[in-house]
């Protein structure tokens, strides 16, 4: 998904939801790019704040399976995370089924502080251990179904809604066409004969599931800290082993890694090691 595929509102409708959501108007507004699911803007409003703005896809637009509805989970995890002590940006208002524009938005307070992506702090380990420490406290959000419940691909445990999930994705490949190491049928079936030792997993708990740098904002005016932990709207619930996936993206999670001893503050993790290597195969935090 380009720019050119998300919805596109002009200056005049900026300023109107603006009005109607917050009561002020926009004296300025600039266009984030970057992300790929939900059209992205920065608004100064004349009364002094400044705020972001998300704004889900045109309606007709096709997406992935689970891509549906993603600011609703992104509304309930910013919630549950918040209450969890992670830091995030405030939330000052949600809409879903808007009935002027149709589609759902969300309204943030703006951050100014600095995408970790887009520096290289000296105090990067820390950081990372900083970051350990959060991810930790998020898993300690439960619910009471795994899997994406706003794009209605859950079950009652983690065997079937991973398999749900998986699934759902195979089956896109059906309507977008991608090239696979396998069959889709044949990975399906993979998957379905490894499944039974998901069974360790009993409770669901929230997985950001896209803690990249890119998704993590620092404070950098005095000492490096981590201000705000961004876009939670891939988030599901399910096994938090899934979260090492995006913060050791294109590496390995090694048993040195600072996140891990970050983590360990807060919760138990034990791992396994891969025994030519530093790196981790395959392990459990909790259930």
């Amino acid at each position: 998904m380009n720019s050119r595929t998300k919805r596109r509102l002009s200056d005049a409708e900026l300023d109107a939801l603006a009005r109607r959501a917050l009561g002020a108007g926009v004296t300025a507004s600039t266009e984030l790019t970057d992300g790929f699911a939900n059209a992205v803007w920065r608004l100064a409003l004349d009364d002094g704040r400044e705020v972001v703005l998300k704004l889900s896809p045109p309606p007709e637009l096709e997406q992935l399976s689970y891509e549906r509805n993603l600011l609703r989970m992104e509304a309930e995890a910013y919630g549950l995370a918040a209450a969890a002590g992670i830091p995030v940006p405030t939330l000052l208002g949600a809409v879903f089924d808007d009935p002027v524009l149709g589609g759902d938005h969300l309204l943030f307070g703006a951050l100014d502080g600095v995408s970790w992506n887009a520096v290289k702090p000296t105090e990067e380990d820390s950081l990372r251990r900083e970051l350990g420490r959060h991810l930790a406290r998020l898993h300690t959000v439960t619910g009471d179904v795994f899997g994406y419940p706003y794009a209605g691909i859950t079950g009652a445990t983690w065997r079937e809604a991973y398999l749900a999930m998986a699934g759902a994705l195979l089956a896109d490949v059906d309507r977008y066409p991608t090239p696979l190491p396998l069959p889709a049928a044949e990975i399906g079936a993979v998957l379905t004969a490894a499944a039974p030792v998901l069974d360790e997993v009993v409770t669901p708990r929230l997985v950001h599931f896209d803690v990249w740098a890119g998704n993590v904002f620092l404070d950098l005016t005095a000492t490096p800290r981590i201000q705000a932990i961004i876009d939670h709207e891939r988030a599901f619930w399910g096994d938090p082993l899934a979260e090492f996936v995006t913060p050791t993206v294109f590496g390995d999670l090694r048993e040195d890694d600072p996140l891990l001893a970050g983590y360990r503050e807060v919760a138990p993790l034990e791992l396994t090691r891969r025994p030519t290597s530093g790196s981790i195969s395959i392990g459990r935090t909790c259930t």
